[in-house]
Formats: C-alpha cells, structure tokens, sequence
C-alpha cells in the first residue's frame, strides 16, 4: 500500500507553467507523481498529430515502448498499425497515448512481465492524459482494453459487453473502447483471427462515423 504522503502526489505536481503537447511532453519526463518512475527507463508520452481526430489509448507502455521511450512499438503496436491500415486509418493521423506513462513490471529471471497499474497509479497518472485530450480536442476517442476503459468510464464498464458502441462521455464527441491489441496476441491460435477480424471492425466503425461526419 502506497505511504499516505504518496497518495497526495499526482501529476499534476509536475505540470509546467505554460501547457502544451510539447511542454507537456517535456515536463512528464520529469514526473515523480507516483513510484512507477523508479524502475521504468523513461516516460513514455503520447505521440502523434497534435490536431489528430482519433486518439487512441491504452493501458501502459510495454517492455519495448519503455526502452525505445514511444508509445505502441511492440508487437502489440505493429498489430495496431496493420489493423489500424485495414480499417482504413492512417498512423500518422491519429495520436497514441497511454493512461500510465511508466511500465510497471516484475522481473522473471532476464525477463520484465508486464503488471497492471493499480487504481493509485492510475489515479496519479491521468491529469497527463486530461491535457492531452484537452489540447488535441478528438471527435474520436478509442480507449484499448478493460485499464483504459475504466480508467475513464469508470470501474463499471465492461469492454466484453459494451465494445464497439457510442458511449456518452465529456472528453470528446465520438468515445468508443474495444480490446488492447495485446489481447489478440495472447489469444489462442484457433480464434486470433476473428479476435482480429474483431478489432479491425471497431476500428473501421470509428472511420465510418467520422466519415459520415464530414459528409453531412
């Protein structure tokens, strides 16, 4: 359990005097809001186009995207760049992020296995991801798997039940979860490709609506 000085500590701490993507980015570097930092290599911070009409977030970053120091490097990211290209979304428009900007891991053996962040860290963590939905202002917003769904939806949504539908929520116009990508690569070798296929229909789904959008 986290110190009670501990809990008191967020982000928000961290923030520098004048927001912006690039500030922002600069100041998280920095960013002792909560213990993940001590282990992690470096923050890794959302990338993408500033202006970008998707954003799409995840749980944390992963083994890879934590040396590298970019979010969705891994092979969960290149899964999402080839289900991203299917749905008929480029990388290069949408922005990447993640709800915890250090990888929590236990070490087995040589090897650092991914750990949940727990609700403190998530907690500590969301005043980064708040500005940066605040200056990029989506139409859409995809939240990848059960962490970053209930991180903004709250404890109750279920990604398994409500995946790919419209919910209501204050941080953009369109708001939709589906899995993480991660998920489809831990799936079992006979139902991968529909996880897949799955993935890539609530991808496409966002590209339909906000193609709609800009027809009407």
């Amino acid at each position: 359990m986290p110190r009670a000085d501990e809990r008191e500590r967020s982000a928000a701490d961290f923030f520098p005097k004048r927001v912006t993507l690039r500030t922002l980015t600069e100041a998280a570097r920095e960013c002792r809001g909560c213990d993940l930092y001590r282990d992690a290599t470096q923050t890794v911070f959302g990338e993408g186009v500033p202006g970008a009409e998707i954003v799409l977030v995840g749980e944390q970053p992963g083994d890879r995207e934590d040396r590298e120091g970019r979010p969705f490097v891994g092979p969960a990211g290149r899964l999402l760049d080839e289900s991203l290209a299917e749905a008929g979304i480029e990388r290069d428009d949408v922005y990447l992020t993640n709800v915890v900007k250090h990888f929590k891991f236990e070490l087995r053996g040589k090897r650092r296995i991914h750990r949940k962040p727990d609700l403190h860290e998530q907690a500590a963590c969301r005043p980064w991801l708040e500005a940066e939905l605040e200056q990029i202002h989506p139409t859409a917003l995809v939240l990848l798997g059960a962490t970053a769904a209930q991180a903004l939806l709250g404890k109750d949504f279920r990604v398994t039940k409500d995946r790919g539908s419209w919910v209501q929520a204050p941080f953009a116009p369109l708001v939709t979860a589906t899995v993480h990508p991660s998920s489809i690569l831990r799936a079992p070798d006979d139902t991968r490709e529909a996880e897949r296929a799955s993935f890539v229909r609530d991808l496409a789904m966002v590209a339909a609506e906000l193609e709609r959008r800009r027809s009407a």
